[in-house]
């Protein structure tokens, strides 16, 4: 019985906690209309204290005080909850117009509930920063920082906009510690200079700067040495004190300042509480800044919003090279300034290489003189005196730092490029795989992601740069000066000259006289007019042959791979004349990455079959190929490329793949129903699938496409085909979907789809395209969606675009949240669309607003329908009109 009674009362209890919670929730929406009047009249209030405030802080300045940090701090959160209130504010009438049964309920519960909760706890922000606004003090003596002015280098060009953004940044309230990251040489060392100078010279309550220079060895006592001196600890007793006194000693001095500390150039973490280094706040006004090449010690220093020092635009560099070189030396002839030119773009905005080099230019009058430097620089630059001595020595120390031999070997890999080349990573990492510089894994995907973190770790030391191709980060490019420091390092620093030839895109109409063909391993030959390819030459070391982008090559003569026993990667792609292989390929026994994509080969040769080591076959785009048949006899192979072929996906074609038994990558065209039924029967041949295009196939064939799950799927085109849905195999689960990896999707011409409700799997996808599909009538269907319908879409979505779909009238039935979305794209007869899934909170990245929405139709942009109207306020400002073909 004691047991019962103690049930009964633990349900009272329960049941009363219940319905205090909903009571105290209810009360946000029936006391919404109370609390936003009590919050305007408070905010009237708190703006009143400040303008009562503002005014005794302007009467301290005019006597020549300074404005104590507490007010700046009271001030800027005033501001900060005034914005805030903005935004609330301007929703008010949708909000209050949600309300019903005379304010005490609401046709949306969730929405209303979570308005109301936002006010009722602005409202005690607001009231409690009122409160607060009384101060007895408001300004004290102005204090100029205890600081030395650093010497400047007397031209400085192209840095007035950064400085103020790096300054504004520091000062800022919030900024505890800043990072400012960038390649070597770019002049991150002269901004923090100028940041140092300028608090010389300002009045804003700093009272001790203190300049260190850490490089790469980081050694705590000597930075405790420095600092100490810079505070007043010196002397032979300070000196003999262990690193954890030091540390005490710099605290209890420096906790009680408001102090700057400006690290120069770091190349790791800086454990600042072993230094002695207090952590700074917003109350107490101390700051941190440092400068690196590696943006990822910012992260590790905690600063994840770094700001990039970048090279000089084209005509902030033309001026900082035309006041190195000087008026009278530019003077000296007429066609000077002109070759003078070519000299500065060769620099490619690095002020390092403009002030050298424009220095080194000063004394040369005579054209002849600038015409030999415009050869040297375009074609090697490190033969070029001022490079060789004074740029890529300081550039090579970020090489240096990197982790490992094998990344300092990807890293010099990537200068077979040339210049200004946007580089695929995924065709960069196969190379790596192949030429041994990554080590084996036991699956593909193992190699792969070391591959992308060894990019990663290249990107973020400043050594490439990521994604410059439409923002697309699945391209990385090497700066020019940083190339040329990486084919010094490869050739002349190792007293190996003419181990490594590269002359890519320069011209050639012909392979280049090499002076001795025995000592070479690597030759770049990219981008050039080169015909013919003949003779014999004995290359014992050769690994590594480029030669794609050469669209007059027609012929390669046997004799030229006779000697090339350790050739591992051959890439002959976009050699769009080369009609026919030697059969002599076939004494290439070492090779193991063989591109032939976008060639005009009608007949692979039968000595490609006995290529027993190859590994990695492009066969993309061969639209001449007749045939890979044999393509079993390659037993090592494990990355097969067929997509854009002239000829058909056979049944015996698939046998022969079923016989490759290491494959692990295989891109496939299929065109025939029998052979698309035949493949996704074999499991082991889906596992590989990696891109799919499926065209043509009619409504007879496949009337519904059903898909079995794709692990390692990244790219899906449909096209022109009659299939009336696209549906996933039943015993697909939620919790791990079918398409994991896939990023990219193309429908086009499917004249029998209504939905797309299968991407409902796809949680990766980046890129969508749907053309031309005249019965699309919605990308995700509610009712198709059924037990799936807690997935939300679109998480990973970054561009979709609509183009010639008159059904379709829906992307989704609800809002989306759309966290990286930038562009959405709809052309051409999609009126029907009149409503996106977006709301005011759709499409936020880190607080920065990112979605461009373009269409085609003045008319649609009139018709769109949106979420509320604090939705169409948000998103109307970012359509933008663009008419275009598809």
């Amino acid at each position: 019985m004691g047991g019962c009674v103690s049930v009964q009362v633990s349900c009272d209890q329960l049941l009363n906690h219940l319905c205090k919670c909903f009571c105290r929730k209810l009360s946000f929406i029936h006391n919404l209309k109370k609390n936003l009047t009590a919050l305007e009249e408070a905010m009237e209030d708190l703006k009143a204290v400040r303008a009562d405030l503002l005014c005794k802080v302007q009467t301290a300045e005019e006597r020549g005080l300074q404005r104590l940090h507490q007010i700046k701090v009271w001030l800027k959160r005033v501001k900060t909850i005034e914005s805030q209130f903005n935004d609330l504010n301007s929703s008010r009438t949708v909000e209050l117009q949600r309300l019903c049964f005379y304010g005490a309920s609401s046709n949306n519960l969730r929405l209303s509930y979570c308005y109301g909760k936002k006010v009722f706890v602005m409202l005690n922000v607001v009231q409690d920063l009122k409160s607060k606004g009384f101060f007895e003090e408001v300004a004290h003596a102005a204090v100029r920082a205890m600081a030395e002015e650093r010497p400047l280098q007397p031209t400085i060009v192209g840095q007035e906009t950064i400085l103020e953004k790096a300054w504004n940044h520091l000062m800022d309230d919030g900024t505890k510690i800043m990072g400012l990251y960038g390649m070597g040489g770019v002049g991150k060392t002269t901004l923090l200079t100028r940041i140092n100078n300028r608090f010389c010279d300002t009045d804003d309550g700093v009272e001790i700067v203190i300049w260190v220079v850490v490089s790469g060895d980081i050694q705590i006592h000597k930075i405790q040495k420095e600092i100490g001196e810079k505070i007043g600890f010196k002397g032979v007793e300070w000196n003999q004190k262990s690193e954890n006194q030091k540390a005490v000693d710099i605290h209890n001095f420096l906790s009680k300042k408001r102090f700057v500390l400006l690290l120069d150039d770091i190349w790791k973490r800086v454990e600042l509480t072993e230094i002695g280094i207090p952590n700074p706040t917003s109350e107490s006004g101390c700051k941190i800044a440092f400068t690196t090449r590696c943006q990822s010690v910012c992260a590790s220093m905690g600063v994840h919003d770094p700001m990039e020092v970048r090279c000089l635009g084209t005509v902030d560099a033309w001026d900082l090279f035309k006041e190195k070189v000087g008026e009278i030396t530019l003077r000296s002839h007429p066609d000077i300034p002109e070759i003078a030119r070519k000299v500065a773009r060769a620099c490619r905005g690095l002020p390092l290489a403009l002030n050298v080099i424009g220095e080194t230019m000063a004394c040369k009058k005579t054209t002849q003189e600038w015409d030999h430097a415009v050869d040297f620089l375009t074609t090697y630059a490190a033969n070029f005196g001022a490079v060789k001595e004074k740029i890529l020595p300081i550039l090579k120390y970020s090489y240096d730092n990197l982790e490992s031999e094998s990344v300092k070997s990807c890293f010099k890999y990537c200068s077979l490029f040339p210049e200004d080349t946007l580089i695929e990573k995924e065709r960069l990492i196969d190379y790596w795989i192949c030429e041994g510089f990554i080590d084996e894994y036991e699956s593909k995907e193992g190699a792969v992601n070391k591959g992308h973190v060894i990019l990663g770790n290249l990107v973020r030391a400043s050594l490439l740069v990521e994604g410059e191709k439409f923002n697309n980060k699945s391209y990385v490019k090497m700066h020019d000066v940083v190339r040329e420091m990486a084919l010094w390092i490869a050739s002349d620093i190792m007293n190996q000259n003419g181990n490594c030839i590269v002359r890519a895109g320069v011209g050639l109409n012909e392979i280049p006289k090499v002076k001795d063909w025995k000592v070479l391993r690597r030759m770049s030959l990219v981008n050039n007019r080169i015909k013919e390819i003949s003779g014999s030459p004995e290359c014992p070391k050769l690994t590594t042959l480029f030669l794609q982008d050469n669209r007059l090559l027609v012929n390669i003569s046997g004799e030229f791979f006779r000697s090339m026993p350790k050739l591992v990667v051959l890439d002959l792609s976009w050699n769009v004349n080369l009609k026919g292989l030697p059969e002599q390929i076939s004494e290439l026994v070492s090779l193991r990455y063989l591109d032939l994509s976008d060639s005009s080969i009608g007949r692979l040769p039968v000595g490609l079959l006995k290529l027993k080591n190859l590994v990695h076959l492009n066969l993309e785009s061969m639209l001449c190929l007749e045939s890979v048949s044999g393509i079993d006899h390659l037993p090592s192979l494990k990355t097969l490329r067929l997509l854009n072929l002239r000829m058909w996906l056979t049944i015996s074609l698939l046998e022969e793949l079923k016989r490759l038994e290491n494959l692990e990558v295989l891109t496939i065209e299929i065109t025939s129903s029998s052979a698309l039924e035949q493949l996704l029967c074999s499991h082991r041949l889906v596992r590989c699938l990696q891109k799919v295009s499926i065209k043509f196939l009619d409504e007879e064939s496949v009337r519904i496409l059903t898909l079995p799950s794709i692990g390692d799927l990244r790219e899906v085109f449909i096209g022109g085909c009659g299939m009336r849905d696209i549906i996933i195999e039943r015993n697909t689960s939620l919790t791990s979907p079918s398409f994991p990896n896939l990023s990219k999707v193309l429908i086009a011409g499917c004249n029998g789809l209504k939905d797309l409700t299968w991407l409902l799997f796809a949680p990766n996808l980046t890129h969508l395209n749907v053309w031309n599909s005249r019965q699309v009538e919605e990308l995700i269907s509610q009712e198709k969606a059924g037990r799936a319908d807690d997935i939300v879409p679109f998480r990973k979505l970054e561009y979709l675009h609509l183009w010639d779909l008159p059904e379709l009238k829906s992307i989704y039935w609800s809002p989306l949240p759309f966290p990286c979305l930038n562009r959405i794209n709809v052309q051409n007869k999609c009126r029907k669309l009149r409503k996106l899934p977006l709301d005011s909170q759709s499409c936020i990245v880190a607080g920065e607003e990112l979605l461009v929405i373009q269409y085609g139709d003045e008319e649609w942009k009139e018709r769109v329908e949106w979420e509320d109207e604090a939705t169409r306020l948000r998103f109307l400002p970012s359509c933008k009109l663009v008419l275009y073909n598809r």
